[in-house]
């Protein structure tokens, strides 16, 4: 009957390639979320920049909109990575 036992087991191995699986595309995934952070303040600073150049007169709400941008996606890819427990 303990044999019968361990044979009842069929999927562990499975589970276990797609944990790896998981953890492997996962860490990418980490990384675009940063990718797109940097993205997201490059792109912002550039047209931060051409509205101050332009003589826009407000612009601290674009430059809040673009940090939170950029912030949340850093937030995101770490909050990914603590769900998952990776």
């Amino acid at each position: 009957m303990l044999a019968l036992g361990a044979l009842a087991q069929p999927g562990l191995d499975e589970m276990q390639q797609a944990q790896q699986s998981l953890a492997s595309s996962f860490f990418s995934a980490m990384d675009c979320s940063l990718v797109l952070a940097a993205i997201f303040g490059i792109f912002g600073a550039v047209r931060i920049t051409h509205n101050w150049q332009m003589g826009k007169p407000r612009i601290t709400e674009e430059v809040a909109a673009w940090f939170y941008a950029a912030f949340f996606m850093v937030l995101a890819g770490a909050f990914l990575q603590a769900v998952f427990g990776i």
